[in-house]
């Protein structure tokens, strides 16, 4: 396992660059991480099932990591003057739909295994359930952070990083007033 994570390590580093790598990394050892103690906490039977749902949560986070650091990668080359920050937060909103329709097609099609599948489906199907939900969320909340804390001086150098809101109206304070 750790083998393959060095090897997503420096696929991502020479495929985008190496902050995206320690991005993708790092999520992936907190969903991994999560997922075991979602076995601790609810006592479900850690079996060969449940290998294969860890070692297809892995695949389907790095995916889902992938499709979200593509975009902000396309558009760190469509945008060179754009706060990394704001960059960031629009590519989120681009892949956005994307991610919650794959999790929710993904989660449809798994939850009926969970319902009326028998003992040794359930399992599976339940850790999926849950891995899922892990994967998907720190897709978005934790993977895109962690590339904004390690690339906003590399990946955006000479750009300022804060940018006044723009289109807010100002309101004038009234002379005597708190």
């Amino acid at each position: 396992m750790l083998l393959s994570f060095v090897g997503v390590l420096v696929y991502i580093w020479f495929r985008f660059d190496w902050q995206f790598g320690v991005g993708v990394v790092g999520t992936l050892l907190l969903d991994i991480t999560k997922t075991v103690g979602f076995f601790a906490v609810t006592q479900l039977q850690f079996d060969i099932n449940s290998v294969a749902a860890i070692m297809l949560l892995i695949g389907y986070s790095v995916i889902d990591k992938i499709v979200v650091y593509d975009r902000i990668r396309e558009n760190l080359r469509k945008d060179k003057s754009m706060p990394l920050r704001e960059l960031i937060d629009r590519s989120i909103n681009q892949t956005l739909g994307r991610t919650v329709v794959t999790s929710t097609t993904v989660l449809l099609s798994i939850v009926p295994l969970a319902i009326i599948g028998g003992e040794a489906i359930r399992s599976f199907a339940v850790t999926i359930i849950f891995g899922i939900v892990v994967g998907t969320s720190s897709s978005i909340f934790i993977a895109s952070p962690i590339l904004l804390f390690l690339g906003q001086k590399r990946l955006r150098p000479g750009v300022a990083q804060t940018s006044p809101p723009t289109g807010a109206p100002r309101i004038a304070k009234a002379a005597g007033s708190p």
